[in-house]
């Protein structure tokens, strides 16, 4: 047991406030880290100190491992929260902290290690017989082997970095022809994206619903699973509307990937909030995707329908005490829905629409929850992830849910730039979605940009893109999280909020 004081928050914006809230409510001090970009963003302002930790670039700020670690040490700092995102699965800087005496809010570094690789987690896995989809067990480099063994496989496949994640470094490929091209796009993606080419290959299910499951563990060998949620509405391979319970599984079906959930988290011996991923096709077979050592962007659905806070959960077991419940304890109540607020523009492929807000209003009432880091006025800065909000709502049942979604989409008042709020009412309104009825590819088979009566501005395609670009350089590390070198913006740029 050791009691944590105070927790810096190595993340920005809605995530960090999403801690600091609940670190305050535990009586725990917080300490923010900002780059110069978010100098005057919400979290800077709320929590109790805050620094300035380099430049408006994430490999110049937020993915400074070692300057972060240098700020706890500076400021009696007791624990370290991750968020998602930046450091949040980086082994290196868990391993970091843990060694510099600070408490890692997470799982251990071995933990992240092994999960991190989907090769080396299929392998973790496979002695607890949990379903994967068939493949090779090992990175592929030579093309004309790897080009037999997705002969054996069977057209369609899906060559996956092992190192990947948010759909970079994947191909599908339909057959033969086109299977050394794809390849070699596939490793180039995957070693500018995670520094590491190496890729396999999977067996490509067609028409998928993507589910996931929310696991908990403590440092007693306790291991208990809070249901699932659904993800099946994605933009590239990126989620955009996810709800909880899914509308597909039945209880039988619910509490066997419970289990297999639970048993993957014992392959690591899972320690915090973690979350499993699978595959569900037509025929209602699931199979192992991927691990996620860290808390989830849509981790608010599942808060809403079991009635636990996930943060306090994982301060609590940091702290080492052990969970205050069993698995039978844990009941479904209601049905949570959550639509990502992103500055993109549904009407031009979601690229994104950076700008500023020139009106802001969050929607308000019974069953709605607002997790964001912005307001009126404010710029939404070029250097990371578009997103500006979490809309969650919560009712009784499935449809309540959808209806305080949509009267919350109404509600929500945002000019100045575009937003995925309109996607979200023509989600929510289409009858796949309300039937229950849908897959990955529901943006495939049902939208089209000119279903939301607009039409992209002059131009916009080439700025979102060069936006995008941006985007996505921004967050290469340029040091090693446990790297020594340190900036000069520790502490000249300390500031306390109040005492």
């Amino acid at each position: 047991m050791r009691k944590i004081n105070k927790i810096l928050v190595a993340n920005r914006g809605e995530i960090a406030l999403r801690v600091m809230r609940t670190a305050k409510e535990m009586g725990i001090k917080t300490v923010a880290v900002y780059s110069e970009a978010d100098r005057n963003a919400l979290h800077v302002r709320f929590a109790d100190e805050a620094v300035c930790v380099g430049g408006p670039k994430s490999n110049e700020s937020y993915l400074r491992g070692d300057v972060i670690i240098q700020v706890c040490k500076d400021l009696g700092v007791d624990a370290i929260h991750p968020g998602y995102g930046f450091l949040s699965e980086n082994a290196g800087f868990a391993k970091a902290v843990q060694e510099a005496g600070l408490i890692f809010i997470g799982p251990s570094p071995e933990a992240i290690e092994l999960m991190g690789s989907k090769l080396a987690a299929k392998a973790a896995v496979a002695k607890y017989n949990i379903p994967m989809v068939p493949g090779t067990e090992e990175a592929i480099t030579d093309v004309e082997e790897a080009k037999q063994i997705a002969t054996q496989v069977g057209f369609p496949i899906l060559i996956k970095a092992s190192a990947g994640g948010g759909g970079k470094g994947m191909r599908v490929v339909d057959n033969v022809e086109f299977f050394e091209e794809q390849m070699q796009l596939a490793v180039s993606e995957a070693t500018s994206a995670f520094g590491d080419g190496s890729v396999f290959i999977e067996k490509y299910i067609g028409s998928p619903r993507h589910i996931e499951i929310q696991v908990l563990g403590d440092t007693h060998g306790n291991i208990v699973h809070l249901f699932e949620r659904e993800c099946s509405i994605q933009r590239r391979h990126q989620k955009v509307i996810e709800e909880a319970p899914s509308a597909v599984l039945t209880p039988a079906l619910r509490e066997e990937m419970g289990r297999n959930a639970v048993n993957v988290a014992k392959a690591c011996d899972y320690v915090g909030a973690g979350t499993v991923e699978f595959l569900l096709d037509e025929n209602k077979n699931f199979y192992f995707l991927e691990m996620n050592t860290r808390l989830q962007v849509e981790h608010p659905v599942t808060e809403q329908i079991t009635g636990l806070d996930l943060v306090k959960e994982q301060i609590l077991v940091a702290e080492g005490q052990a969970l205050s419940f069993r698995q039978e304890d844990l009941k479904i109540n209601g049905h949570s829905l959550e639509l990502r607020v992103y500055a993109e523009d549904p009407a031009n492929n979601f690229l994104p629409d950076i700008g500023k807000l020139e009106t802001y209003r969050r929607p308000q009432g019974m069953g709605v929850r607002v997790d964001d880091g912005f307001e009126q006025g404010m710029e939404i800065p070029i250097y990371y992830d578009p997103m500006i909000a979490k809309l969650v709502t919560f009712g009784k049942d499935r449809q309540e849910a959808i209806d305080k979604m949509l009267r919350a989409i109404e509600e929500y008042q945002i000019t100045g730039i575009e937003t995925t709020l309109p996607f979200g009412t023509f989600v929510l309104q289409h009858e796949a979605f309300v039937s229950g009825d849908f897959d990955t590819k529901f943006i495939e088979r049902h939208f089209s940009p000119d279903m939301l009566d607009r039409k992209p501005d002059e131009g916009a395609d080439e700025i979102a893109v060069a936006l995008a670009a941006m985007l996505m350089d921004n967050q290469k590390p340029a040091t090693t999280a446990a790297s020594s070198k340190t900036t000069a913006t520790t502490t000249s740029n300390w500031r306390r909020n109040r005492t």
